[in-house]
């Protein structure tokens, strides 16, 4: 049986492929830009500065950021603040034949104390603190009016405003009194703005300036004038958080304002310090001695400083450097990068202050935390505008950093005040409440297992 042949279909040839010919040389094309398209893929550069931003906001957005704020820059001002006393006291110290560190020690136990308070007023509930208000007030008074007793109240470098305790102590009773005016009035504007008085300018002025004008005139009378300035900050700041109308707020400043002048006219002393802003030379009679030594102490510390103890100034050019014009010893000495960092501490202990009295509900804390900052702020201004020239010499040490236990006491449990504060959040405070460890205690007990009732 014959098989069938198979056909196929010849196949078609295949045409062939000319190579393309590339020039030798072929031109060079210019690189393209790299544009992104919006709403496009972001590169990596920009990626990773976007979250950088979010990670900084939202540590910067946590719960308990003016906690760690206000716990960490005062710590750190009032260690700061040790060291430096150390450095400019010692020579004066020796100059009146006493130890080295014997004004570091006086603020050692002052800081150790202040310490103490810190700690109590941070865990005093805010009702209890409203309750303290009053005694705390009252004893002021008192105190300053012991002050104008003969011989009770004794005159340092010509201001009437210390009682001697005994020993190398003393106490300045007006610096008791800012604390005072603080608790005092936030508890005064609570209670009205509870009662929804503060609308009415009478209820929002009596009897918080009274009584603010007692306390001026119980310090007035023992020629403090700087503290007074404090005193007077501290009202304006209770009114303008209270809500005070312009034209009130005008017209106590206007008040204040003229009786400033009249104070200064009456007094060479006075003048004599308004004309020393932004002086240069120390003038007729080295009345501007103290102000243009500060700047010189300044000038000379460049950006890094002459090192710590090795200032010039502090051997007896300089008067006060422990106290008034430490801030330009520590120019000095650590130069502008110590003099930045303290005014970068003070700058977040006031932001943090300020936030605390704006995230609250509760209007005691609001007006108290808002008076502490007020406090603390315009005291370092007032300070170190006097250090710079920018401001006449009043005479207030720099907050928590300059020599003085009458000073630091009271500052310390004004921050501990604003550290309870920011407790308080209730955010903060379940914050907190995580982060307490649990302790499980393992008693040394045999389990028994459980008998029956018939068992004996």
């Amino acid at each position: 049986m014959a098989g069938r042949a198979s056909v196929r279909a010849p196949r078609t040839p295949r045409t062939p492929r000319t190579p393309k010919k590339t020039p030798k040389n072929p031109p060079k094309k210019a690189p393209k830009k790299a544009t992104r398209p919006r709403g496009g893929p972001r590169g990596p550069r920009e990626n990773g500065l976007r979250r950088l931003h979010t990670r900084v906001r939202r540590a910067w957005d946590r719960p308990l950021t003016s906690y760690y704020l206000i716990l960490g820059s005062s710590l750190l001002i009032t260690a700061l603040g040790l060291v430096m006393v150390y450095s400019a006291s010692m020579i004066q110290a020796l100059q009146l034949n006493l130890p080295a560190s014997y004004f570091f020690r006086k603020q050692f136990v002052a800081a150790v104390l202040g310490t103490g308070l810190l700690l109590a007023a941070m865990r005093i509930p805010v009702k209890l603190h409203r309750a303290l208000s009053y005694p705390i007030l009252a004893a002021s008074v008192f105190l300053m009016v012991l002050v104008q007793i003969p011989g009770i109240g004794r005159s340092v470098n010509g201001n009437q405003n210390w009682i001697y305790l005994g020993g190398p102590f003393q106490l300045q009773p007006s610096e008791f009194g800012k604390l005072a005016l603080v608790l005092w009035g936030a508890d005064l504007l609570a209670r009205k703005q509870d009662k929804r008085l503060l609308t009415q300018w009478k209820h929002m002025l009596v009897p918080l300036v009274p009584v603010t004008f007692m306390l001026l005139g119980l310090i007035m009378l023992g020629g403090d004038m700087g503290t007074a300035i404090i005193l007077t900050a501290i009202l304006f700041g209770l009114l303008w958080l209270a809500g005070a109308p312009t034209r009130l707020f005008a017209g106590v400043l206007s008040i204040a304002a003229v009786l400033g002048v009249i104070l200064i006219k009456t007094s060479p002393n006075r003048m004599a310090r308004l004309g020393c802003i932004g002086a240069t030379d120390p003038g007729p009679g080295d009345q501007c001695w103290q102000a243009v030594h500060g700047i010189y102490a300044l000038a000379s510390g460049g950006f890094f400083g002459s090192g710590l103890g090795a200032s010039v100034e502090k051997w007896g050019q300089l008067p006060e450097p422990h106290t008034d014009f430490i801030f330009a010893i520590t120019g000095e000495e650590l130069g502008l990068a110590g003099t930045l960092s303290v005014l970068a501490l003070f700058a977040a202990l006031g932001y943090a202050g300020i936030r605390v009295a704006g995230r609250t509900e509760d209007p005691f804390v609001r007006y108290a935390a808002g008076g502490v900052t007020t406090w603390i702020t315009a005291q370092a201004v007032v300070n170190v505008g006097a250090v710079l020239g920018l401001l006449p010499i009043a005479g207030v040490p720099l907050p928590l950093f300059s020599y003085g236990g009458s000073a630091l006491l009271p500052t310390m449990f004004a921050v501990g005040l604003l550290i309870a504060f920011a407790r308080e959040d209730p955010a903060a405070k379940a914050a907190l409440a995580m982060r307490q460890p649990r302790v499980r205690w393992n008693t040394m007990r045999r389990r028994v297992k459980a008998r029956s009732s018939g068992e004996r």
